[in-house]
């Protein structure tokens, strides 16, 4: 049952950190998750974490992912962006996504966000930055998320370190 945990709990943190990345997969969560049952196959008695660093990662986890909703938004409205803008970057994010995976995403939330502000009548600099703004926020989001969902893997790593 040990290995299965430890497996399982593996799998969860490696879709945890490529969570991070698709916007379908709730990354840091996933992650915490997988951490759990590290601990569990442990029987709750780990070396190199406890209940206070499970505690903290998951309060990252959650806040990160609920900031990663609303640094493009912020982004956005600080850049000057419509929401035509935000859903041409939510479209085009996903359409990046499937068309030229992980990183077309990227590149996809920035054109997607330039093409929803100029079919709003934007001219090309008002354009540019509202999209920029987005594309700011969103990799923000991103940057965030990674940075926990890899805290957490490094935290795995370690403990099953010999």
């Amino acid at each position: 049952m040990e290995v299965v945990l430890i497996l399982a709990g593996a799998l969860l943190v490696v879709v945890g950190v490529v969570g991070c990345i698709l916007p379908v997969l709730p990354g840091p969560p996933l992650s915490v998750v997988g951490l759990l049952l590290l601990w569990w196959a442990r029987a709750w008695q780990a070396d190199s974490f406890g209940v206070l660093e499970v505690v903290v990662l998951g309060v990252l986890a959650i806040g990160v992912t609920i900031l990663d909703l609303v640094l493009p938004v912020w982004g956005a409205k600080r850049y000057g962006a419509s929401k035509a803008g935000l859903w041409g970057s939510v479209l085009g994010m996903l359409a990046g996504m499937v068309f030229f995976p992980p990183f077309g995403m990227l590149a996809g939330a920035f054109v997607g966000a330039l093409a929803g502000e100029f079919l709003v009548g934007k001219r090309e600099r008002e354009a540019a930055k509202a999209a920029w703004g987005v594309f700011v926020g969103t990799m923000a989001g991103v940057g965030l998320k990674l940075a926990v969902a890899i805290a957490i893997a490094v935290l795995y790593v370690i403990e099953l370190w010999p």
